[in-house]
C-alpha cells in the first residue's frame, strides 16, 4: 500500500492528510499524531535557519501540494531525482530517501543539516570544503536567508520513504555569499 503524506497549514494551524501508516516512524510507532510531523519538520527547518541568523520559514500549502505530487514519480524511478524546474517554477526542492518507517522527521531532516560540516565562508556556489558544491547544496537551501516559504511531503513506497521539501523563493543562487 501506498500513502501520501501531505502537510497543510490552515489558520495558522499545521494540520496533515494521511493515514497514520504514512508516517510510522520513530516516536510515532502505534499511532502517529500527523499533524505533529508537519510542526516538527518546519521546526527543524527554523532550528537550523536561527542557528544561521535566518529568519523563519512559513509554511505553504501550495508547495506542499505540489511536493505531494512529485513523491509517486520517485517512486516509479526508483532513485532520487531533481523535478524538471519547470514544473517547479521559481522552487527549489530538497530530496530524502530511506527505508520506510524507519526514520523521524527529525532524521531525514537532519541529513540535510549534516552537510553542514562541508561549508565554508565564500561565494555560492564556491562555499564547500569538498569543492562540490552538490556536497552542501540541501543544506545551503535550508539556510538559504531570501527563501522565506517551505511545504513538505512524505510519500511511503513499499520500500522507502520519500520526503520532498519544496523553497520559494528558491535558493542555491550563485553570487550570494555566505559568511
Amino acid at each position: 500500500m501506498k500513502a501520501v503524506v501531505h502537510l497543510a497549514l490552515v489558520a495558522g494551524t499545521l494540520l496533515a492528510a494521511w493515514p497514520a501508516s504514512a508516517m510510522n516512524v520513530g516516536p510515532y510507532r502505534g499511532g502517529p499524531n500527523t499533524s505533529r510531523a508537519a510542526e516538527r519538520i518546519l521546526a527543524a527547518h527554523n532550528r537550523e535557519r536561527a542557528r544561521m541568523g535566518a529568519a523563519p520559514l512559513a509554511w505553504d500549502e501550495r508547495l506542499a501540494a505540489s511536493a505531494a505530487a512529485y513523491g509517486p514519480m520517485l517512486e516509479q524511478m526508483g532513485a532520487l531525482r531533481h523535478s524538471p524546474r519547470t514544473m517547479r517554477p521559481g522552487q527549489s526542492e530538497n530530496l530524502w530517501m530511506g527505508s520506510r518507517g524507519y526514520y523521524s522527521p527529525e532524521q531525514m531532516v537532519g541529513t540535510w543539516l549534516a552537510e553542514r560540516t562541508h561549508m565554508r565562508p565564500g561565494i555560492f556556489p564556491a562555499v564547500s570544503r569538498t569543492g562540490r558544491w552538490e556536497d552542501i547544496g540541501h543544506y545551503t537551501q535550508v539556510v538559504w536567508p531570501t527563501t522565506t516559504h517551505v511545504g513538505c511531503a512524505v510519500y511511503s513506497a513499499a520500500a522507502n520513504d520519500f520526503l520532498v521539501c519544496r523553497y520559494s523563493p528558491k535558493g542555491n543562487v550563485d553570487g550570494y555569499r555566505f559568511r
